[in-house]
């Protein structure tokens, strides 16, 4: 491959293309530190035409490509398998925002920006730009869109692909499609724009995007709220959309023993309940009025849970420190789990109106098949969204639960199937669930998925391996 380095280097400069195993280490192991892969070479393009450049040699050459953000993924979507035969596509240095509009609500970015930087740009412009996930600080807005994220904001503003109004993105035969366009209409054929969005960067790769920005809220107030139960909380879920309407726009649920997760390993974070309830409800209205209607809204809304004995008890945020410290303990879920040990985690999705059913049929089954195992359960109850994972029973090893992943991955996935659900809500497919979906997935289904993957990439050198086999 010294033919295909040495024309790499000709074409964005020797000191971004990096083989040296120090150089390279960082771009091959996944978030959680479960897989590492191998590379032959990781190149860093600072632009647009620089990506064009690499992705013709890559298609001259036959060379595999794994597009890389942040790396922050959780389905091994972004790392390279152990061949040794791709390169890792890195674009992190494609990371300016082009051009801020605030009359037309857009904003034009580079696929390598953090999302962080683009909510605070968003906010300097006295624009929101609303997608926001735990990896925020991390990740970048074309992985965002290559999966599809969605985050906590998604009952009001809906996911990624929601949030995109035109994308510009390399072929697999290294030409340029520009597309950012910030049209709110354009009904002239194909809806390239939602083939790339969630395809995982196996049908090309997206270098800019126009992201779609809103008016920021007069006021933001957030709740705490406890209950007996999953069914209690999709009880107050209604309640709160029959009252506030889009005021609502956050609804994370969270099981008493991820309280107790993040309680055990930051102990800061204790909450002040006088006792322990089953679940909990973290709920946040963002109110285009003003800060007295907001709190009435919020006021009267868990008066009214509260009489009519859905909600237990309840802490309203008094201020913007209080309403930060609240979402903290949502966010340090995922910190607790590991800090607890090895998890099996699943992210799927399910009518809203069965996740109470689903939440007691699976834990039901799970008990009789993993004797002990812990639920750690929280998700984005308002989308239908959660995060179902599984914790080792106290007694068991990391080695001897992991090691049993793939049992508890078919109680799990069969159970979401059964009630009509998905078992990838918003972490995509990645290599890590590429097989599985095979069992869920239709014949038809998938042959159309592989008959646009032939058409647009046939030498299939766009993130092999990765959402189709």
């Amino acid at each position: 491959m010294k033919e295909f380095l040495d024309a790499c280097r000709h074409a964005i400069g020797a000191q971004y293309v990096l083989t040296a195993a120090d150089e390279t280490a960082a771009y091959l192991t996944d978030w959680r530190r479960r897989f590492t892969g191998s590379a032959f070479a990781v190149v860093k393009p600072a632009c647009t035409e620089e990506v064009a450049a690499i992705v013709c040699l890559c298609h001259q050459f036959n060379v595999p490509i794994v597009p890389q953000g942040g790396n922050t993924g959780l389905v091994l979507g972004s790392i390279p398998d152990a061949s040794n035969t791709a390169i890792v596509l890195s674009l992190t240095r494609l990371n300016r925002i082009r051009v801020i509009d605030t009359v037309n609500n857009t904003m034009t970015v580079e696929s390598g920006c953090i999302l962080q930087n683009i909510q605070q740009a968003a906010a300097d412009a006295g624009r929101l730009f609303p997608l926001s996930l735990a990896s925020e600080g991390s990740c970048t807005i074309g992985g965002n869109l290559s999966s599809n994220a969605g985050g906590t904001a998604v009952l009001r503003y809906g996911n990624a692909r929601e949030l995109c109004l035109g994308l510009e993105v390399v072929t697999p035969q290294g030409e340029l499609w520009n597309g950012l366009r910030g049209l709110r209409k354009d009904n002239t054929g194909y809806d390239l724009r939602d083939l790339y969005i969630g395809a995982e960067g196996t049908l090309g790769i997206i270098t800019a995007a126009v992201l779609k920005l809103s008016p920021p809220p007069k006021a933001q107030r957030t709740a705490l709220a406890a209950l007996r139960s999953s069914d209690d909380a999709l009880r107050l879920l209604t309640l709160a959309q029959m009252r506030c309407s889009s005021a609502l726009t956050g609804f994370e649920l969270m099981s008493a023993f991820c309280l107790t997760l993040v309680g055990r390993h930051f102990p800061q974070m204790q909450l002040s309940f006088k006792e322990q309830h089953a679940q909990y409800v973290l709920l946040e209205l963002s109110d285009s009025e003003s800060e007295a209607h907001a709190n009435t809204l919020l006021e009267e809304l868990i008066g009214d849970a509260l009489q009519q004995d859905i909600v237990q008890d309840a802490i309203v945020a008094s201020s913007l420190a209080q309403s930060a410290a609240l979402w903290d303990i949502r966010e340090h879920i995922p910190l607790a789990q590991a800090a607890e040990g090895k998890n099996i985690k699943h992210d799927v999705s399910l009518p809203i109106s069965v996740i109470g059913d689903f939440i007691r049929s699976t834990d039901a089954l799970l008990q009789q098949a993993f004797p002990g195992v812990r639920m750690v359960i929280f998700g984005h109850l308002g989308d239908g969204n959660l995060h179902y994972n599984v914790a080792h029973p106290e007694q068991q090893t990391d080695a001897a639960f992991i090691a049993q992943q793939t049992a508890v991955n078919r109680v799990v996935h069969d159970s979401v199937h059964s009630f009509g659900g998905s078992i990838s809500a918003e972490h995509g497919i990645g290599a890590l669930k590429h097989e599985e979906i095979l069992r869920y997935k239709s014949t038809v289904e998938m042959q159309l998925m592989r008959t646009i993957k032939q058409a647009l990439d046939p030498q299939n050198i766009m993130n092999p391996g990765k959402l189709l086999t």
